[in-house]
């Protein structure tokens, strides 16, 4: 029998679905962490895989996080599967049972721990050499300690100890027992890329509870003890005697001084091309399961899709199916299970008093807001009275539309991308259109009309308007059609009667339907204006060239770095503090050892703030 585990950082990342890797890794009992998903996103390709049953558990606090699910070969059906370690989650027949003393956790912790969809449960029935036994499998992602979180720290040790108190219990009442998954803890100083970076690698707390959940010794110590003499070592030992616990790392069981075996790599810097990374994805197995029963254990690095890697473990027992599956299937779910639903199963009641308590790591305003979205608080009167039974109009209804009616103000014709064009301040007057078109002046002031379509002021050149042989504002007379009036201020070039403008400001011709620069000038060609002539703003105005230079300009020129002489990548600041924002430039060759040629170099910048 084969099993194997693997953080996959989402499963709706898959391209060809989970089937497609499923197939690929061959294993009768696959585990996932990190899916991703919550029960209202999962879609039946992925619930419901042909020749598997699959087991989920959702996080009920924060959509897209945490999860996990464990997908079994028909031929490994379990008996009994349950979500949760608390055993909170399981109020139907088929659970696994065996909870061990909770007493040193309170109800709303049991309840937190179970919140974040961390761990799935399945029990099987195996036939291990003649002998029918029960191995239990936990598949669990344990949480990640932020450093700037203490209340994170805290947590993750909790739920490590409940962890360790189901595990215990299950053994203690019979079970074969698997502990499988993500843990986020490297145990040992071989299990990491670079320990003498880190302060006090052995007084970190979830290593020494590794230290305690496990047997066995430190692997320096182990390797003194296999060049001392053998007979020395104590054969009848109990589990959890030396090393404090009653389970093993498998992979150092069959592997104890293979250095380099990494699972977590960074995907921001690269790392797994430098293989720079952390070993925090275990198969545990009790001892004497593992010692008896387990063939081999690897990790898979070889297997791309994920910041992590499977690993894999081998056992020479062989499955006893089920003939049923446990009720936690996917397959009985009501939207998976082909039966007709009701419309009150959608609709859940929330009391007031629930609202302050419910569980999960969101804020409170983020609660109020998927309790009660913004958009629809004053409307749910209103929503819910739709949903209900038609009802006749009332007096607080308004009549209904039958006919348009005339208004006083008629509709404002749609606007134009010239409109977003703003004057520049104490403009002098420049000039006005000629053609005989119908050119008037908006109510507001700030902008032109010329045949229906209505262009701002500042493109007008903010001068005198000639309509039927007069100015408007009176100050200068000229002619209508074909001729250009200049006004007071520095007049503007144009052709009545060609349309051609010349100039360095804005241009608009019309025809066409799009807006393009030629020669540092924006050109619209559509339908803001219609007719022979053009319109240019003012050379004094905002829109030169060198001035959309210095607003838009683009990112900095990379320096070369000093090793490898190689053009740098551009990074910003995202942790909170003095610097964040700021931006710098770093070597762009992946994260590695210092004594990696290959790796990047120590080369550290900061980026102007004028840049």
């Amino acid at each position: 029998m084969k099993i194997v585990t693997w953080n996959i950082n989402g499963i709706r990342t898959f391209k060809g679905g989970i089937k497609k890797a499923l197939d690929l890794l061959d294993a009768d009992i696959v585990c996932f962490q990190e899916t991703k998903v919550t029960r209202d996103l999962l879609d039946e390709r992925t619930a419901v895989v042909d020749g598997y049953n699959s087991y989920f558990s959702f996080s009920r606090g924060r959509s897209g996080y945490s999860g996990v699910a464990t997908f079994c070969k028909d031929c490994v059906t379990p008996f009994a599967a349950e979500e949760g370690l608390t055993g909170l989650l399981t109020s139907r027949d088929g659970g696994v049972g065996c909870y061990g003393d909770q007493s040193q956790f309170s109800a709303e912790e049991q309840q937190m721990l179970d919140n974040e969809g961390r761990a799935v449960i399945t029990q099987h029935r195996v036939m291990c050499q003649n002998q029918e036994k029960t191995l239990t499998v936990l598949n669990v992602y344990c949480p990640r300690a932020d450093p700037e979180k203490p209340d994170r720290k805290l947590f993750k040790l909790q739920f490590y100890r409940m962890l360790q108190n189901r595990a215990e219990a299950l053994l203690g009442a019979g079970s074969h027992v698997i502990v499988l998954g993500d843990v986020n803890t490297s145990h040992r100083p071989i299990d990491h890329c670079d320990p003498d970076d880190l302060e006090s690698f052995e007084d970190n707390p979830g290593r020494k509870w590794l230290n305690n959940f496990l047997f066995g010794k430190a692997e320096g110590e182990r390797c003194e003890e296999e060049e001392g003499d053998s007979e020395s070592r104590p054969e009848s030992q109990e589990p959890g005697g030396s090393g404090g616990g009653k389970f093993v790392d498998t992979f150092r069981h069959f592997h104890p001084t293979r250095p380099s075996a990494f699972t977590c790599w960074s995907t921001l810097t690269g790392a797994r091309q430098t293989n720079y990374g952390t070993r925090i994805d275990y198969i545990f197995a009790d001892r004497l399961l593992a010692e008896a029963h387990f063939l081999s254990a690897d990790i898979m690095p070889d297997v791309d899709g994920s910041d992590h890697c499977p690993v894999q473990g081998g056992l020479c027992c062989a499955p006893l199916p089920s003939p049923r599956c446990p009720p936690l299937c996917t397959r009985f779910m009501p939207e998976f299970a082909g039966r007709q639903q009701k419309l009150s199963r959608f609709l859940v009641r929330v009391d007031r008093q629930e609202q302050d308590a419910l569980p999960g790591s969101q804020e409170l305003g983020e609660i109020r807001e998927n309790l009660r979205p913004p958009a629809q608080a004053g409307n749910t009167a209103r929503i819910g009275n739709a949903a209900g039974r038609k009802r006749g109009p009332t007096k607080e209804t308004p009549a209904p539309r039958a006919k348009k009616t005339k208004t006083q103000n008629p509709p404002r014709p749609q606007g134009n991308l010239l409109a977003f064009f703003k004057a520049k301040a104490n403009q002098g007057s420049h000039g006005c259109f000629g053609n005989g078109q119908d050119v008037s002046q908006d109510s507001r002031g700030g902008a032109w009309d010329r045949g229906g379509v209505s262009l701002p002021a500042d493109i007008t050149g903010g001068g005198a308007v000639e309509r039927d042989g007069l100015l408007q504002d009176g100050t200068e007379r000229g002619a209508v059609k074909g001729e250009v009036v200049a006004g007071e201020g520095e007049g503007v070039a144009m052709e009545g009667e060609g349309g051609a403008e010349k100039g360095e400001g804005v241009s608009v011709k019309g025809e066409g339907g799009s807006v393009k620069e030629e020669g540092g000038a924006v050109v619209e060609e559509g339908g803001a204006v219609e007719g022979e002539g053009a319109v240019e703003a003012c050379p004094r105005g905002p829109c030169s060239l060198g001035f959309w230079k210095t607003v838009l300009h683009g990112p900095p020129q990379p320096p070369l770095c000093k090793v490898h002489q190689e053009p740098c990548v551009l990074r910003t600041v995202k942790k909170a503090g003095p610097n964040m924002g700021r931006r710098f430039f770093v070597c762009s060759r992946p994260q590695g050892h210092a004594s990696n040629p290959q790796a990047r170099c120590n080369f550290f910048t900061w980026v102007d703030k004028g840049r």
